[in-house]
């Protein structure tokens, strides 16, 4: 994820050289052009006194106004000088807990591209286990002078964290966004789905299939995303059915490890506890389910209906093909960055959370609850 945007490449040979320093006049001989100051400042909207401090490399130009004039050079068909080249390709740091779990790739591919695209290098940090922590690795980025972070899943989603880690970065200056999980104790603009919508959706469409035992299966109750999915699930299922808040906490949510193994473990308590239908809070966890169903003797899904939730990449190709609750993963990685950038650019977006909806994907893992267990 470190390459130049390929796009950059093979613009460059077709754009004139911008004149405003020998170095950079010498440095692209191939079109002798010198642009006009009051062409590029029109564009712009600012002074030609602007747009030559800007092109000379001086001082005292707001990061804004410099990416206007910048822009401008683009727009115009303008080569950027070398300098300004250089200076803009940033490196944006983007922090993920694994990359176990295909939806992490997926995000970071997004993102990745996106960065690539605005002219910024992105610097994949990845926490593993035994490995560098969130704030080992967030020290590092700093430290290599990074233009901004991204942080997915990170410390800011689990309510047990210090936070204060968080205003300690914004007091160094470093511009960040906070994806999947949110804290009202952090001033940052935070991107995450609709998790409460996505347990909705889940529920209403195994609940339309006959099935009233619906268990949840999750990860440890301290993470904001897991508290939220509770949420959804526990209204829907008043909602819909006749069961008491206590009662579905109790017997039909199932805290255990986002993993497969996580998945397959509190599968198997639920559907002890006769659940004939499992909406998990990640597709690994309901691959796990699946297993676990086929363990029990189960066919997927005549016998027991599997949600998952992100729709990783591949996942329609299980088998069966898995029924999830898709992420919307392109708007919110393009969100980030878009986020991020107006905080590197000096106009940072408000301080609140971006909440985007997910959507119900159904294939082969869900149909008709079965008739009584023997």
């Amino acid at each position: 994820m470190t390459q130049q945007s390929a796009a950059g490449r093979s613009t460059a040979r077709t754009r004139r050289p911008v004149g405003g320093g020998q170095s950079d006049a010498r440095a692209v001989q191939s079109h002798p052009v010198t642009a006009r100051l009051a062409d590029i400042a029109a564009q712009a909207g600012v002074s030609e006194a602007t747009v030559s401090r800007v092109l000379n490399g001086k001082p005292g130009v707001a990061a804004g106004t410099r990416q206007s004039v910048l822009a401008a050079l683009d727009v115009l068909g303008y080569e950027r000088p070398v300098r300004l080249r250089q200076r803009s390709a940033g490196l944006v740091g983007l922090i993920t807990p694994e990359l176990e779990n295909p939806i992490f790739p997926a995000l970071a591919q997004v993102i990745g591209q996106a960065l690539t695209r605005q002219g910024y290098t992105p610097v994949l940090a990845t926490q593993t286990p035994g490995g560098s922590t969130e704030d080992e690795l967030t020290e590092m980025l700093v430290d290599r002078g990074v233009a901004g972070i991204i942080f997915v899943s990170g410390l800011h989603a689990d309510t047990s964290a210090d936070m204060q880690r968080y205003e300690q970065l914004r007091a160094q200056g470093v511009p960040f966004v906070l994806v999947d999980g949110f804290s009202p104790k952090v001033q940052a603009p935070f991107i995450s789905p609709d998790d409460r919508a996505a347990m909705q959706l889940a529920v209403t469409h195994l609940v339309s299939l006959g099935h009233t035992r619906i268990g949840l299966a999750l990860g440890p109750k301290r993470f904001v995303p897991v508290q939220r999915k509770i949420e959804g699930f526990v209204r829907t299922m008043q909602d819909l059915l006749p069961l008491s808040s206590e009662e579905i906490e109790r017997d039909l949510v199932q805290h255990s490890l986002y993993t497969l193994e996580g998945g397959q473990a509190a599968a198997t308590a639920l559907i002890d506890r006769d659940c004939t239908a499992v909406v998990c809070a990640s597709d690994m966890m309901a691959l796990g389910a699946i297993r676990a169903a086929r363990q029990r003797g189960l066919a997927v899904p005549s016998d027991v209906s599997v949600v998952g939730f992100d729709d990783s990449p591949l996942i329609a190709f299980t088998d069966p093909p898995l029924t999830t609750v898709r992420k919307p993963v392109p708007a919110m990685g393009q969100a980030a960055v878009r986020t991020l950038l107006e905080e590197i650019g000096g106009t940072p977006a408000p301080h609140s959370e971006f909440v985007f909806m997910p959507e119900l994907v159904v294939r082969g893992s869900t149909a008709s609850a079965p008739g009584p267990r023997p």
